[in-house]
């Protein structure tokens, strides 16, 4: 005989459904703000969700912040909401982390912390966060330059279709030679992906 859930089972359900509901309603409602331009709504929409530890709405305060969307531009506090998104793993927010030390936007420019971020959302297969690595080993910044390695993730990036990608490829493929570029297919075709990262 089955037994029956317990009482307490279905109100932590319960409870987990009104927690859970409204955060991506809230979200969903931010981003349909968001893509209609309306700038300051999706910031309204955001904003608690940031606060409460959602890393996507941390990632989007620090995007807005960095361009001036809804608000002032403010490089620091684009770069603050962006750690916080990063530290949980999410790898948008790490790839743009990454961009934000390599480009040296609110606080000092740090091209081994932009490579350890991009290096992290690429591990889970973020397509700009590959391209900005490859980036980073074409010209050495943070890591020894190797031309090899800048291919294999430029090569990855151009496999999720990723222009930026498709063109380093191309003026990649001008400057290695045929058994270079083998090499770095071979790398890329034995890679895969980490997954994501579970937060902490």
């Amino acid at each position: 005989m089955r037994k029956k859930p317990c009482v307490l089972t279905w109100i932590f359900l319960g409870m987990m459904l009104l927690v859970t509901c409204p955060v991506g309603a809230a979200y969903e409602d931010g981003e349909e703000a968001y893509l209609r331009g309306d700038f300051r709504s999706a910031w309204e929409f955001w904003k608690p969700l940031a606060e409460q530890g959602n890393s996507d709405a941390q990632n989007m305060l620090g995007y807005m912040y960095r361009f001036g969307e809804g608000v002032e531009p403010n490089y620091e506090q684009a770069r603050k909401w962006y750690r916080l998104a990063a530290d949980k793993g999410n790898p948008t927010a790490q790839n743009n982390l990454g961009v934000m030390y390599r480009l040296g936007l609110g606080g000092d420019q740090d091209f081994r912390e932009a490579v350890y971020w991009f290096r992290r959302a690429a591990d889970q297969g973020n397509g700009g966060a590959q391209n900005h690595l490859g980036l980073m080993y074409y010209k050495g910044e943070g890591v020894t330059l190797d031309k090899v390695h800048a291919y294999k993730w430029a090569y990855l990036a151009a496999q999720q279709g990723l222009d930026p990608a498709l063109q380093a490829v191309s003026m990649l493929e001008q400057e290695l030679t045929p058994a270079q570029i083998e090499e770095a297919k071979t790398m890329a075709r034995k890679w895969k992906p980490r997954g994501e990262e579970v937060a902490l």
